[in-house]
Formats: structure tokens, sequence, C-alpha cells
């Protein structure tokens, strides 16, 4: 898979370990996050993925900061983003089975109850089950407009 993944200052040991757990299991990173907890904004990181995976050749995305929470809030404020923050490996399951997001976003401060990286895997290995819920998430991007 083809993913792009940023992050702020809050996140970048998290970053960097999803980063090399990808490439090690075969999958090419588009790294645009900061390497060194450098201050930045999580707005300008969010926007910056998210408009490279639009320009395509992307299968998801992936954004950390420091909870997770207000990158995932400006990702979702972007036209044809949907960006998930799962808390364990059932939400993240569900995030692309039911909703299927093109983002996943993780926070690098969090104590998670499950390994973030077993929780991407599990996203990965998901597919997206259609059916009623192609209706739901055609409602969810209706609400752009």
């Amino acid at each position: 898979m083809n993913i792009v993944l940023a992050n702020d200052h809050g996140a970048v040991e998290l970053s960097n370990k999803i980063r090399e757990h990808l490439e090690k299991n075969g999958h090419v990173v588009n790294h645009l996050g900061v390497k060194e907890e450098v201050s930045v904004d999580y707005p300008d990181m969010a926007e910056l993925a998210c408009k490279e995976y639009l320009k395509g050749n992307y299968d998801f995305g992936i954004l950390c900061c420091g909870t997770g929470i207000g990158i995932s809030i400006s990702a979702n404020k972007i036209n044809g983003i949907r960006c998930a923050l799962p808390q364990n490996i059932f939400a993240s399951k569900m995030a692309k089975e039911h909703n299927n997001v093109n983002f996943i976003a993780f926070g690098g401060r969090i104590d998670y109850p499950e390994n973030p990286l077993d929780m991407l895997d599990a996203f990965i290995e998901d597919k997206f089950a259609g059916d009623r819920h192609e209706r739901r998430v055609a409602k969810i991007m209706a609400l752009e407009n």
C-alpha cells in the first residue's frame, strides 16, 4: 500500500514507529511530518497530508498529534476526508468496515489499552462492508455541502 503520514511534535516517536512498522511490512510511506520535537501546528500537518492524499495514488493516510483529537478534527474539515480516531482494535476495524475512512489518527501521548500498531494492522487488514454502510457513508459525505 501507498500511505501518507504526517505528525506534529506531540507524536514524533509514535509516527516513527508507525513508519518503520509499515515499511517493514512492505508498504510505501510518504512521511511528511516532523522527525524531531520541533513545534509545529497540527492543523498545518493535517492539511499537508490531506492535500497530498487528495492528489491521488494513496491508499489511505495516517495523522498523529499529542492526542490525535486536534489533527483528526482538522482533517475532517477538508472536503473528501473521513478521519477516524480509534480507541482500540475493534474501533479501528469498524472505521474501515462501516465508515470506509481514508485517514486514521493516533495520539502520541495517549496510553492506549491496545498497541496502536495492532490497531493499525487491524485497520489495514479489514475491508469496507458496503451495502447499508455505503448509503451511510454517502450521507456523511453529503454533509460537506
